[in-house]
């Protein structure tokens, strides 16, 4: 069982730090002076899906993979969990003193609004910038766009959907492809990269043979924000809060958010691959679909006819597939054959950026995740993609603006083949 966070301080108190000094007497010397509420960790001896498995279940934060190494965030008791199971596991910093430093441009003042990027980070478009220029591609490309909603966030907010067709007023019985983003909060760069799908098969419609004939024979959609409550926190007061979550309450608990992506109602809480713990990264939630974003992101998937599907998150420059929930490649649902095409389609559209493919459980098991849903419920070819960087602490929830445009424009041709293969 994993300690939260708020509660770490009061058991550290009683019991002295007994079960770091006995576990790790060495690790203690390097950290009982500030031991931070959330480290940062390298974890190392988790070379295999079962061991990065065993690593997850702690409850920690595992951020991504480097040298070897498993990069987690984790409180003093996870990190001491792990020193006992055997791993090495070496704090590498103070998860929220690294958050302050990169929220803040040396020479440039911090923001103080509370829906704005730190200052060095404009590029990126929060929830209201992002609605805009929706809106915008709307207006310039009525005839080929349209603007709607799945529903309401906890908050309020609506989840937009963009569509993309020649006759977009139309439901025409054309393939149906579906790109969403940000279901993770602080994954801002997946924002950035449905963005740019939307104007790249809108503004070069006209000028490019090639975006012409996918659109006029494909129904393209996008939803850019799945938790916008949770991405607008994490840039509140202009400061990186390095939140993962929703933002609706826990019943019956002082903690705050669920894992979207453990939230999905297919093999939920069902392997291992999620947390039933409420202050844990991963935590699945008290039901499937308990978050009202989830429900309605799964709502409007299944009133519409989709065979194709990419998941965008950050960061390991991963390409990943079904199923999350067991390390066989065939389970119920899918026989060697779509196993195989999801392997083949994986590869071929990793051989583009230079992602890694595999499925989704040679990294560690997962369930109640999209993909699984997707797959497990409708048939749709359903990916993750985890975006750049392919290693890093918080610069990889968190990197510069000056990537944007590098990193979208790296998945073009993967998005085309996805696009091909709906067909």
């Amino acid at each position: 069982m994993s300690i939260t966070r708020r509660s770490w301080r009061a058991i550290a108190a009683a019991a002295g730090l007994a079960l770091l000094a006995a576990t790790a007497p060495s690790a203690v010397a390097q950290t009982d002076q500030q031991v931070p509420e959330r480290g940062l960790y390298h974890v190392r001896g988790a070379d295999d899906a079962a061991k990065r498995t065993a690593v997850a279940r702690t409850g920690v934060d595992v951020a991504g993979t480097e040298n070897g190494a498993l990069t987690v965030v984790a409180n003093p008791a996870q990190a001491a969990t792990l020193r006992a199971n055997g791993f090495t596991v070496d704090q590498i910093g103070d998860f929220d003193a690294l958050l302050k430093q990169r929220s803040v441009v040396p020479g440039q003042a911090r923001s103080a609004q509370a829906d704005e990027f730190p200052s060095g980070d404009e590029k990126y478009h929060t929830y209201t910038e992002t609605t805009a220029e929706l809106k915008q591609v709307v207006a310039d490309h009525g005839d080929i766009a349209q603007l709607s909603s799945a529903g309401k966030s906890y908050e309020g907010r609506d989840l937009n959907v963009l569509k993309i067709s020649d006759n977009a007023a139309t439901d025409e019985d054309e393939p149906e492809v579906l790109f969403t983003c940000n279901q993770h909060a602080r994954e801002h760069l997946t924002t950035e990269m449905c963005l740019h799908i939307a104007q790249r098969f809108t503004d070069g419609y006209a000028s490019d043979p090639k975006i012409k004939e996918m659109v006029d024979g494909r129904e393209i959609y996008l939803i850019p924000n799945v938790n916008p409550d949770g991405s607008e926190y994490d840039i509140s007061g202009g400061e990186y809060q390095g939140w993962r979550k929703t933002r609706q309450p826990v019943p019956g608990s002082s903690e705050i958010g669920t894992d979207p992506n453990r939230n999905w109602d297919y093999q939920w809480g069902c392997c291992g691959g999620s947390s039933d713990q409420p202050g844990d990264e991963d935590y699945r939630g008290p039901s499937a679909f308990s978050e009202p974003e989830t429900k309605a992101v799964a709502d409007f998937i299944s009133s519409r006819k989709f065979t194709a599907h990419i998941d965008f998150h950050t960061f390991s420059e991963l390409v990943l597939w079904p199923y999350g929930f067991t390390e066989d490649d065939t389970a119920e649902g899918m026989t060697a054959e779509e196993a195989k095409r999801f392997q083949d389609v994986g590869k071929e559209m990793a051989g583009t950026n230079g992602y890694t493919p595999e499925q989704s459980s040679d990294l560690y098991i997962t369930d109640g995740d999209v993909n699984d849903w997707a797959w497990g419920k409708h048939k749709i070819l359903s990916y993750t993609f985890e975006m750049y960087p392919k290693s890093g602490g918080i610069d990889g929830f968190y990197p510069p603006d000056e990537q944007i445009e590098e990193q979208t424009t790296r998945n073009d041709q993967a998005v085309d083949i996805l696009l091909r293969e709906a067909g």
